[in-house]
């Protein structure tokens, strides 16, 4: 699905603190500050589209594009209501990796020119092997309490897209934003996945 979706050529950007969107996953939101009030009408009234863009972590104040991170996700804006007080809830769903190449305004929200960014995969005995260790960490973590919804997790242990699967697991079970933009910026599948199950044994304390 993400494939297909056409992007535009520039998209508004939504730093955050410690928040980041992966392809595939859906990241509620709630919009409350001015300048992204003018950023979500301006997203919905073009293509419903927008980045959350990960603020780096020595720069707790975003004030330029120099303070968050170049690699994104597009997201596109499933639902929206806005509340009688201005501000909206939204539900956004990841469509693709894309790195910013320029922006064309930094205030009062920034607008960047996008490039799509193609992860690196070929079927393998390697990928299916990492992929099916990651998919035995979920089975642990659902062991453990930590299930994703039902429809999700059934999707997941029928899923034979590996790229999808560790962009859910970590959009799930990946708590540290280092760690997650380090997944979101890996463009080699193998790596990506030996990386997932890395931090998955250090977050969860699983062994191998």
């Amino acid at each position: 699905m993400s494939e297909s979706v056409e992007l535009p050529a520039t998209v508004p950007v939504m730093p955050l603190a410690g928040v980041l969107l992966f392809p595939h996953a859906l990241l509620p939101l709630h919009i409350f500050e001015a300048r992204f009030r003018v950023m979500l009408e301006r997203a919905l009234h073009d293509d419903r589209m927008f980045c959350v863009a990960l603020v780096r972590p020595e720069s707790p104040q975003w004030l330029t594009s120099a303070d968050f991170f170049p690699v994104s996700t597009v997201g596109l804006i499933r639902a929206c209501v806005e509340r009688s007080d201005g501000t909206s809830d939204l539900i956004l769903q990841g469509i693709r990796r894309v790195e910013f190449s320029e922006f064309e305004q930094e205030a009062p929200f920034p607008i960047a020119r996008i490039k799509p960014l193609k992860t690196r995969a070929k079927s393998s005995a390697e990928t299916d092997a990492l992929a099916a260790k990651a998919l035995e960490y979920y089975t642990q973590l659902k062991e453990s309490g930590r299930e994703l919804p039902e429809k999700i997790d059934r999707y997941l242990s029928e899923m034979s897209d590996p790229e999808m699967l560790a962009d859910l697991i970590a959009a799930t079970f990946i708590s540290e934003a280092a760690r997650r933009q380090k997944l979101l910026e890996e463009l080699d599948l193998n790596q990506r996945l030996r990386l997932l199950i890395q931090f998955l044994r250090e977050e969860t304390g699983f062994h191998a």
